[in-house]
């Protein structure tokens, strides 16, 4: 019996990735119960990398470590093996934010590099880290602390926290952090190709997000700006390379801080789909449901969707997408999609900011295609632009 593979994105502020999948799988189901469904939670790098992995083969273990205004936060590891994933949001993202207050020149960045240690201690040999939504610009200065590195002023005392604190830098030395690291593979996982400077830099571009004013961009940026420089005095003869390689502004530049380590950016759609098997799940499929809160043109640019749907095409099989909201006319995303169903487009209300809104739209959605698409495998009587929704 085929299979029907239910893989998508978790739908942010309302639905994790695995909640998305029960739902859209209550209505196929309940609309052709002789069906063989799978569910594949996916993830990009983002917040839930880590639920997703956990719904996989990785399991969960609990760090407490520094949060991004100096407070502890407990946050939680996937782990399979010796592989561990450190989700970035989870340690230092906007969501762990006290009282959610943000903090845009003294959020840092410390917090994953003590989760980085955790996981050495336990005996990993690879540690990926999953950047995005972060509320730190810094670099990836506390991060590179927390391993060891020393990032002075010019009376030898460490700098402060967060991307002001690199306004002081006088005097750094990372050798000791890459010692930490010789032997493991360190990968940074993301799906943004920012350089860490300039107009399109980590400070310019996400910078308003964390709080930031004008000034402040100025300001974050000609920190970083300084960091290279002082970097290259020390004998980091690439430092100015490795600021302008694409995603090495991911995550207020843990990017930067991971490629100073050695590690490999890689796409995070493209290596989660990998992490969790989907090439082997879609070689037993036969139609594949994905979907994402915001089907846009950032999902045109590689998003898990369109990823997944890249893959799909390989094993010649054909995807449908359910999201929270289109904004891309049917031309744009025929390409990659059988059918697109928006939620917005089923209701008036903010489904984005209601889990059980959100659930029942999505199931009614997952009946629609069993109705139309699945059962019988593209059998049934509606045309297949009815469901194309912008």
């Amino acid at each position: 019996m085929s299979t029907v593979l239910i893989a998508p994105d978790k739908f942010k502020g309302s639905l994790t990735a695995d909640a998305v999948a029960r739902a859209v799988e209550t209505g196929i189901l309940g609309a052709a119960p002789h069906l063989r469904v799978t569910r594949l939670a996916l993830a990009d790098g983002g917040e839930g990398s880590v639920a997703a992995a956990c719904a996989g083969r990785f399991h969960a273990e609990s760090v407490t470590v520094t949060g991004p205004t100096g407070r502890p936060v407990t946050a939680s590891l996937a782990v399979h093996g010796r592989t561990v994933l450190i989700e970035a949001a989870a340690v230092c993202g906007l969501g762990v934010l006290p009282d959610g207050r943000k903090a845009p020149r003294t959020a840092t960045s410390r917090g994953i590099g003590q989760a980085i240690q955790r996981a050495l201690t336990e005996g990993a040999d690879t540690i990926v880290l999953a950047v995005g939504g972060v509320a730190s610009t810094d670099g990836g200065a506390g991060l590179l602390q927390a391993l060891g590195a020393v990032l002075s002023r010019a009376d030898g005392a460490p700098i402060g926290p967060g991307g002001g604190g690199l306004a002081e830098l006088h005097t750094v030395d990372i050798a000791r952090a890459r010692a930490v690291l010789a032997g493991v593979d360190l990968v940074v996982a993301t799906d943004v190709d920012n350089p860490l400077l300039g107009p399109r830099g980590t400070a310019a571009v996400y910078g308003p997000q964390k709080g930031a004013t004008e000034d402040d961009v100025r300001e974050l940026d000609a920190a970083l700006a300084s960091f290279v420089r002082r970097l290259e005095a020390a004998g980091v003869s690439d430092a100015a390379s490795l600021a302008g390689t694409p995603g090495a502004g991911a995550a207020g530049g843990l990017g930067f801080a991971g490629l100073l380590l050695g590690a490999r950016v890689c796409s995070g759609a493209d290596f989660f789909l990998t992490l969790l098997g989907a090439d082997e799940l879609l070689a037993d499929a036969r139609i594949v449901v994905t979907g994402e809160g915001s089907l846009d043109e950032q999902s045109l640019a590689g998003k898990l969707p369109v990823a997944l749907a890249r893959r799909a095409r390989r094993h010649g099989v054909d995807v449908h997408a359910i999201a929270g909201r289109c904004t891309l006319p049917p031309e744009r995303t025929a390409h990659y999609f059988r059918s697109v169903q928006a939620l917005t487009d089923l209701t008036d209300a903010d489904c984005a900011n209601d889990s059980a809104l959100s659930a029942n739209l999505l199931t009614q959605c997952g009946r629609s295609l069993a109705n139309h698409w699945i059962d019988g495998f593209g059998e049934g009587t509606v045309a297949a632009d009815t469901l194309v929704q912008s």
